[in-house]
Parts: C-alpha cells; sequence; structure tokens
C-alpha cells in the first residue's frame, strides 16, 4: 500500500516578499492593544519640525550667495521679485520636508519597517492614524511644494522649473514608497545630496541672478553635505532594526565604527569648503562657530548606545547646518 506524503507545514515567518513585513500573529497570541487615535499634537511631531532646518538653511545660504551678485550687479535685493522668489522657495522647500516625512511614515508602517523602531512612534506604524489619511497629508504637502513652485515659474519665467520640482516630489516619494524604494538600497544619501544641497542652494541663487558659478555650487555642496550627514545618523539609529527589516541604507553595509567615521566625514567636510570662503570673504570666518554645535554632535556618536543619544545629535547636525548657512549668507550679504 503506498505511503501517504505529508503535507508540509507553512512557516509562521515572512512569506510576504516585501522588506519588513509585518509576521501574522500566531494562534491564541494576545491582540495589539488599541492605540489613542493621533491628535494635532501627533500630526506636528509626525511632521518632524527639527528637520526643518533642513529645508530653511539651503534656501537661506542661496539667497546669500546671490545677494552679493546683486549688489555687484548694482541691483536691490529687497525688490518685491527677488523676496517673493525667495519666499516661495521656502515654502517649496519645507513643504517637501514635511511631505517626504509623512511619505515616508507612511510607506515604512506599511511594509513593517517602523514595527521595532528604536525611535519615536510613527503614525501608520503605531495605528494612531489610518495608513491612507497618512498618505494623503503626504500628497497635500507635495501640491504645496507643487503649486509654490508654479509661483516661482510664473515670476522667473524659468519654464523648465516644473520638471525639476516634478523629480523632487518623485525623489520624495519614492525614497521609501513603491515596489523599490530606492532608500531601500543605500541611495537615500545620494538623493538628499543633490536636492536638498545642490538644487535647493545653487537652485535658489540661479532662480534669482539667472546664473551658476564656482560660489553658488560650493555652497550647495555644503548644504548637500550636512544633509546626507542628518539622513546618515538617522539611519545609523534605526541600523538594527533596519537589518532586520531588509531595509539596506548605507549605516546597514558598513560595520557601526565606519558609519561613525562616515558620520564625521559628512559633518566636517563643509568646514573644509568655508575655509575657501574665508579667503575670499572678510566676515566668512565667523561661520567656524558652528562647530561648536558640531563638535558635542561629533562627540555624542562615538559614545551614543541609545535611540535617545543618535536623536539629539541629528537635532544638533541640524542646527549646524542652520547656523553655517545663516552665518555665511551673512557673510555674503554683508
Amino acid at each position: 500500500m503506498a505511503s501517504r506524503k505529508t503535507p508540509k507545514k507553512k512557516s509562521a515567518g515572512n512569506r510576504s516578499g516585501r522588506p519588513g513585513a509585518r509576521p501574522v500573529l500566531a494562534r491564541g497570541a494576545a491582540a495589539p492593544a488599541l492605540v489613542r487615535p493621533a491628535r494635532l499634537g501627533d500630526w506636528i511631531r509626525a511632521a518632524r519640525p527639527a528637520t526643518l532646518g533642513l529645508a530653511i538653511a539651503p534656501v537661506l545660504l542661496g539667497w546669500g550667495v546671490a545677494y552679493l551678485q546683486f549688489l555687484i550687479d548694482d541691483l536691490n535685493p529687497w525688490d518685491i521679485l527677488p523676496v517673493s522668489v525667495v519666499a516661495l522657495c521656502f515654502v517649496v522647500a519645507a513643504a517637501l520636508q514635511i511631505g517626504v516625512n509623512f511619505a515616508n511614515d507612511y510607506s515604512d508602517g506599511i511594509r513593517g519597517t517602523d514595527a521595532h523602531r528604536v525611535g519615536p512612534a510613527r503614525l501608520t506604524a503605531s495605528g494612531a492614524a489610518p495608513a491612507k489619511r497618512v498618505r494623503l497629508v503626504a500628497f497635500i504637502f507635495f501640491g504645496v511644494a507643487a503649486l509654490a513652485g508654479v509661483g516661482v515659474t510664473v515670476l522667473t519665467q524659468v519654464w523648465w522649473l516644473p520638471a525639476v520640482g516634478a523629480a523632487a516630489i518623485v525623489a520624495a516619494w519614492f525614497y521609501t514608497g513603491g515596489k523599490k524604494p530606492y532608500g531601500y538600497s543605500g541611495l537615500g544619501e545620494l538623493m538628499v545630496f543633490v536636492f536638498f544641497g545642490l538644487v535647493a542652494t545653487t537652485g535658489t541663487a540661479f532662480l534669482l541672478v539667472q546664473a551658476v558659478w564656482i560660489d553658488s555650487i560650493l555652497a550647495g555642496v555644503s548644504m548637500g553635505l550636512f544633509s546626507m550627514a542628518v539622513l546618515h545618523i538617522n539611519n545609523v539609529r534605526d541600523r538594527a532594526t533596519d537589518i532586520a527589516a531588509g531595509k539596506r541604507t548605507l549605516a546597514t553595509r558598513m560595520p557601526l565604527w565606519l558609519g561613525r567615521v562616515f558620520y564625521s566625514i559628512l559633518v566636517l567636510a563643509p568646514f573644509g569648503i568655508l575655509a575657501y570662503f574665508s579667503l575670499i570673504l572678510i566676515s566668512a570666518g565667523w561661520t567656524f562657530f558652528a562647530l561648536f554645535i558640531a563638535a558635542p554632535a561629533l562627540l555624542i556618536t562615538w559614545t551614543a548606545t541609545t535611540a535617545r543619544e543618535y536623536v539629539l545629535v541629528l537635532k544638533l547636525t541640524v542646527w549646524t547646518s542652520l547656523t553655517y548657512a545663516t552665518l555665511l549668507a551673512y557673510a555674503f550679504a554683508f
């Protein structure tokens, strides 16, 4: 008599094929506790206001670089047109930053990547807000950025500008969104360097004076390096959970000590660029005072063992970037 084959039992592990997908609860396991619905304060925290300095700093520095060119050309930098362009550039940058924060909350939440995160709780992963609502808020801010970008296009008559704006929104969404998010492949730092560095800084200067020159490019590089540093230290904090979830950031692709070295290089490199500016601008040397904020960030990075310490490093890095941009913009303008 032929023996009957015993069907193989399906593994209880992750079979979804998605990075970080949530495992199915075992029979008899306790259901997750009820979560308080998100309130206004929760939505504000989800926007991650601590990161807004990354949006403000590059536009501010781009304005400062262009301000000097206005003075050289004997133009008034406080005319209604340049002021309006700068104001709209601030709106574009801030809306994109908030939009990408909500987009990451949504995408990482539905993938399960944030299920065991060590940083502040997210709306989607915690269940405090419906995923579709978080996605809608992300799209609303992308829409605000797009409308402000249209305003900049009309004022400057740079008619190819919407293509750049569309690329920025696509990059913001597919950082963690879509079937193959590039943030899961270690390309996040490169993209923030391009869009929150070169595009935001050099682009702002270009829109104001319709030119690109070495000072505006170097200013964009310095802001891009700071943006990379913020993203990288955020990923260093999430390194262990990202490895478990299959999120292959740069931080997961190198040992912890090398990740700390890389962060240190990213934070200090803009001060090398500052040395060049100090040779051509008398007051640019004051910008080195930003090192007083960067120094404790570097120290904590090399001794950090908790998520809270890494969050502090992230905030200090943003403040270093903003201080650097403010002081250097002042040096260009005055």
